[in-house]
């Protein structure tokens, strides 16, 4: 059976748009389009049914129901004709979609969702998915309908390479040039270091930004012979990599980032880098954990 797309829904305006995107990216994919709602209500012990005073349309369960409706109409309207699988599945969101995302093929939510607080609430659903999510996660932020290039942060660790391969698949899917950024300076951790070891300070400038060039090739290499269609463009830039991947999404349609890569805490599921883009990207964010690399 063809692994679906995977879309988390809430009601609210911002989760419909998230539809939308995953039926484009479920399109794309040619397979189906699974749309879930995290029912909570049952575990509260709370009336699901309308009551006998307000309308019979009214009740919890009903608005639930409405809600899957909307993202199912939402996603034919989107793609006519797709293959959607919704459903309402009793728990809380954090749990219900982390365990949804093992047969997907790629997760989709909005980075904020039904008023007041509910921005971090989802947002935390995103951030959790991010580092304990068993798919690559799109999470749909930023400003409306992006367009420019495919941005791809790499740091030349081991777990990048995932997000290299989904990139690529992504740029050629969608028909996109690939910008491979790479941040370095002279705290820059070199490659060969070892855990533990404490952070050098570099002071041969010219020769660490050569080892900083050749890392970025070897993290590209034999990927631009897999898809030749894709334009790439290497950009290596002397800066702090946060600051740089939140600048370069302000003219990308997408950018795509491993859950952590080398340095930090190894206890750390999901990385400074992934987490700052997640809440101040300009475009939408990929974030790409321990999967399959051209997913």
């Amino acid at each position: 059976m063809t692994r679906p797309v995977l879309v988390g829904i809430d009601g609210s305006e911002e989760s419909l748009d998230a539809v939308a995107a995953a039926a484009r990216e479920a399109a794309d994919r040619g397979c189906p389009l699974r749309i879930v709602h995290a029912f909570i209500w049952p575990m509260l012990h709370v009336q699901l049914t309308a009551s006998a005073l307000g309308p019979t349309e009214g009740g919890l369960l009903n608005q639930a129901r409405t809600f899957l409706d909307e993202a199912v109409a939402r996603a034919e309207a989107t793609v006519p004709g797709l293959e959607t699988d919704p459903e309402l599945i009793t728990g809380e969101a954090l749990s219900v979609l982390a365990a949804e995302s093992r047969d997907a093929v790629l997760t989709v939510v909005a980075s904020r969702g039904l008023g007041g607080f509910s921005s971090l609430l989802l947002g935390s659903t995103a951030v959790h998915l991010a580092a304990h999510g068993e798919s690559p996660v799109l999470v749909l932020r930023g400003r409306p309908d992006p367009q420019g290039p495919v941005v791809l942060g790499l740091d030349g660790s081991p777990q990048a390479d995932g997000a290299v391969g989904f990139a690529f698949a992504t740029a050629a899917r969608r028909a996109a040039p690939l910008v491979a950024l790479h941040a370095w300076s002279n705290w820059t951790q070199p490659a060969h270091r070892n855990p533990g070891d404490p952070m050098p300070l570099v002071t041969d400038l010219d020769r660490l930004q050569d080892d900083e060039q050749r890392l970025l090739a070897e993290a590209l290499a034999g990927w631009q012979a897999r898809y030749p269609q894709v334009q790439v463009e290497r950009r290596l830039l002397r800066s702090r990599t946060r600051p740089a991947l939140i600048e370069a999404s302000r003219t990308a349609q997408l950018v795509v980032v491993g859950a952590r890569g080398r340095g930090g805490f190894a206890g750390l599921l999901l990385g400074s880098t992934s987490q700052a883009l997640l809440h101040h990207a300009d475009c939408p964010v990929a974030v790409i954990r321990d999967v399959p690399a051209d997913s």
